[in-house]
Parts: C-alpha cells; structure tokens; sequence
C-alpha cells in the first residue's frame, strides 16, 4: 500500500466524482489524507473520511485563508474552502480535532509570496495563527502539516524553540533547508513540484525515512498526468525519487509507507 499524504479531495473540484475517485483508489492500495485549510474545510474532510477506512482527514488553518482587516468586508472567495476566517478559533478547531479519523493539524504555517495589500505586519499576524495551530497540535498530541512558501528562516526560527512533530508539505527548500529541518526531527512531503524545480540536492540529502509522498491534489500534476491532479499520480512521483535516491520504487514504497505509520500513528 502506498499513502497520499496530503490531498484535497475535500475540495470543490473532486464533488462530482468523488466517491468514484475514491474507490477507484482504494482498489489501487492508495490511502489518503484530506487536509483542513480552513473550518469548512476540514470538516468536510471528517465528514468524508468517516465513510471510508482508509481515509483519514487533517484539520487546519491556511495563513491565506486569514482575513486581514483589508479583506474583511471583500466577498472575493467563494467556495468554501477558500472562505476567510478572522483568526483562529482555538476551541472551535479543538472540539473539531477530536474526531478519530483527524490524524493531523494543519495545513497551517507561513506564507510570504502572496503579500496582502494594504497590510501591514501580515507575517506577524501569520505567526500568531501559526503558533496557535503549534499549541493546538501539542495539547492533542498530533503531528501539524506545515505550508512554508519563501518563510524557512522564521519557519525554522520558530519550530526550532519547540517540540512539535511535523512534515513540510510540499518541500521546496535548499538541501541546507533539507539539513537543518531534519535536525529538527521533521519529515518532508514530496510531490509533483519536483517536475517543475531542480530537487535533486535537496532530496537527496533527506533521509529515506524522512521522506513522505503526497500530491497536494488537485494542484501540482506532474506533466505526464492529467491537468486535475489527484493521488493516482503517485506512481510518477515515486519514480522520479527512486531516479534521484538510487534505490528500487518498491523500497521507496515500502519506507514511505511506514513513514506515513509513524508519523500519523495510522
């Protein structure tokens, strides 16, 4: 079996065929991981995982779904997973987090390629959603699901000062990245993006057993697949990291998988 371990089939664009998808994976060996990005979002996440024993959800908060002061009266986002939120309701997340199949927190953390204007100090107030979101997963004692786009350094800054357990989703860094995070005891979650940026190094300093793969569907689709990404597009991601690492697809499958056991205590 092999393990999607960040997807977004809770997303608007699989709501005609997601069920269809769904099994269709699950006759593959796929299991998967619906990440939260907002309340709405993560509860639907629930709401499907609980139909299905290999489907599992996370529950989070993404930086670009706060609603700066500037964005507050702007009806801009439609669907619910985009809908913003003013700030982090602690409680609410928590009551939610309790569920079964929540194996995460997240996807939450710090994003400063998209900078709001008309805001000022928006990084400070992504760190203190952040942070929130790292003391939520502490107390429930799961792993948070991290989104860091060109924010490594206070990404770092932060983790470094505490005892979370973690993946970087979507991995994008240096290998001097790749190194210091592994420091940390953190995890890193591989996807089609290695199609589209100069990798290698960088995955080839991660341990094996730190290697998580994912798909972030439906974005990100590797060029041989079709433009709506989803998990069954693994296999090509899987073949493109046992290309770099050197060792066997099946060992790539095998290690990542219990990557995922470990982490997630699935």
């Amino acid at each position: 079996m092999i393990f999607d371990t960040h997807t977004h089939l809770n997303f608007f664009e699989f709501d005609k065929d997601r069920d269809e998808l769904i099994k269709k994976l699950i006759d593959s060996k796929i299991g998967i991981i619906n990440v939260g990005t907002n309340f709405k979002s993560s509860e639907k996440a629930i709401n499907i995982a609980n139909q299905y024993e290999e489907v599992f959800a996370s529950v989070g908060f993404h930086p670009e779904n706060i609603a700066y002061d500037f964005f507050k009266s702007k009806e801009c986002f439609l669907k619910e997973e985009q809908f913003l939120e003013d700030g982090f309701d602690y409680e609410k997340y928590k009551e939610l987090a309790k569920s079964k199949k929540v194996v995460a927190i997240g996807e939450c953390g710090l994003d400063y390629y998209h900078k709001p204007k008309g805001v000022k100090g928006f990084e400070e107030i992504q760190k203190k959603v952040f942070i929130k979101q790292l003391d939520l997963a502490k107390e429930l004692d799961l792993p948070i699901i991290l989104h860091c786009r060109n924010a490594f350094d206070d990404t770092y800054e932060i983790l470094s000062k505490r005892r979370n357990k973690g993946v970087l989703h979507c991995f994008t860094g240096t290998k001097e990245d790749a190194e210091r995070f592994t420091t940390l005891g953190f995890y890193f979650g591989i996807n089609g993006i290695i199609f589209r940026t100069d990798m290698e190094e960088a995955i080839k300093s991660i341990p094996l057993n730190k290697i998580l793969l994912e798909t972030d569907s439906p974005y990100l689709s590797p060029p041989m697949f079709e433009e709506r990404n989803n998990p069954l597009s693994l296999r090509h991601t899987i073949k493109e990291i046992s290309r770099i690492k050197g060792v066997s697809v099946k060992e790539i499958e095998e290690i990542t998988f219990q990557n995922t056991k470990d982490l997630f205590n699935i």
